[in-house]
């Protein structure tokens, strides 16, 4: 095994990985990433025991246990970028010897689960509404750094994208990564399932125009409209298909669940979004006590 230097894995002083501020041990087997830090409370107040809470920077995590449930509640920030740290280096906490700095030679898969908000971006998707991602799909670059390897499946898919908004040659090659079978089963009632896609902006690469003009103005319509076989687009954000894609290349388990606080066909937004991220806690915990 090789020796991964400590400018490539960055260990501080306490023995945690640099920008999570975790060791190995206050990790659980189950992760769930919000963007907001200050979400992190809002999930773990129903712990029935918080074991660990840590803070560096935009990362806040709190290690507890529902019942004899351990799960670690973890913000990313916003991002693909950030998205980059959070799945690298939880995987080295689990997979990586931080006293040799060698590759573990029996990997380990864990559960990560974005608990987030999003934008509909069909019309029967209203506001307050759920939806689990079938697919990330990425408009966003992040993957095409690292070597994935897609399937024909999904190459067929991309390439129909493609072809639908004429995206590649003004933003890159897009990229799609499916969820977790195993976890999404869990979440067919009072949620819709389809495609999310992962844009790398909130403004611009959304299709939002405040001051500046957009490249491409009929972005968010061909979201909509388009289709593959059973396939559509169900909404927007800015971390599933980083979260699904580096799950896939590392192994893990991944899902996204998403409150629907906007509808870009609409042009509605609700109006009482902590209460529905409120509800939407509420429903994965129960899940997540009954099932994961």
């Amino acid at each position: 095994m090789n020796r991964i230097a400590e400018s490539e894995l960055i260990i501080n002083d306490r023995g945690a990985i640099y920008h999570l501020n975790l060791r190995p041990e206050e990790i659980a087997d189950t992760v769930i990433t919000v963007g907001d830090p200050g979400r992190v409370h809002e999930i773990s107040k129903y712990f029935d025991e918080i074991e660990i809470q840590q803070k560096h920077r935009e990362f806040v995590s709190h290690t507890g246990r529902i019942g004899q449930k351990r799960l670690t509640v973890l913000s990313s920030g916003i991002g693909p970028d950030n998205i980059d740290i959070v799945i690298n280096e939880l995987d080295a906490l689990v997979n990586i010897d931080f006293e040799t700095r060698e590759i573990k030679k029996n990997l380990k898969s864990i559960n990560i689960i974005r608990v987030g908000t999003s934008g509909a971006l069909q019309g029967d998707i209203p506001v307050d509404h759920f939806v689990a991602s079938t697919h990330g799909l990425g408009v966003d670059n992040l993957l095409n750094f690292y070597r994935l390897e897609q399937n024909e499946e999904d190459k067929e898919l991309i390439q129909s994208f493609i072809t639908h908004t004429q995206i590649h040659n003004q933003i890159g090659q897009p990229y799609i990564n499916r969820g977790s079978t195993s976890l999404i089963k869990h979440f067919v009632k009072d949620f819709h399932q389809g495609i999310t896609v992962t844009c790398p902006g909130f403004y611009g690469p959304q299709g939002r125009v405040l001051r500046l003009g957009i490249s491409n103005p009929n972005f968010v319509n061909s979201l909509t409209d388009f289709r593959f076989g059973s396939h559509r687009i169900t909404n927007f954000e800015m971390e599933t298909s980083a979260i699904y894609g580096l799950g896939k290349l590392l192994g893990h388990q991944c899902l996204a669940v998403n409150a629907i606080i906007a509808n870009r066909v609409s042009k509605t937004f609700s109006k009482d979004a902590k209460a529905t991220v409120e509800k939407l806690i509420q429903t994965f915990l129960q899940i997540f006590s009954d099932h994961i």
